[in-house]
C-alpha cells in the first residue's frame, strides 16, 4: 500500500530562531506590528511503500529521526495518510 506522509520539522521553543526573529522585525516595516513570535521550519511530502499504517508510520518516524530533523535543535511531527 502507498501513503503519503506530511511532516513539520521546527526549531525547538527554548532556542532562537534568527530567521523567525528576522520576520518578526520585518512585520512591524510591512505595517504589521500585531505579528509577533514567528517561529520558521520546514514542510516535507513524502510518499511511502508499507505493508499497513503502522508500518509506514515508523519508517517515517526512522526517516525523521535519522535524516530529516537535527534533535538537539529541531522536533518535528507528522500525520501519514493512505494515499
Amino acid at each position: 500500500m502507498k501513503f503519503t506522509a506530511e511532516i513539520n520539522v521546527m526549531p525547538l521553543k527554548a532556542l532562537l530562531d534568527p530567521q523567525g526573529k528576522t520576520v518578526t522585525s520585518s512585520m512591524k516595516n510591512l505595517g504589521l506590528p500585531e505579528i509577533s513570535n514567528v517561529r520558521i521550519g520546514k514542510h516535507i511530502s513524502l510518499e511511502v511503500e508499507a505493508a499497513s499504517k503502522d508500518e509506514a508510520i515508523n519508517k517515517v518516524d526512522t526517516a525523521c529521526k535519522k535524516l530529516l530533523a537535527n534533535q538537539i535543535m529541531e522536533y518535528y511531527e507528522f500525520e501519514v495518510k493512505e494515499s
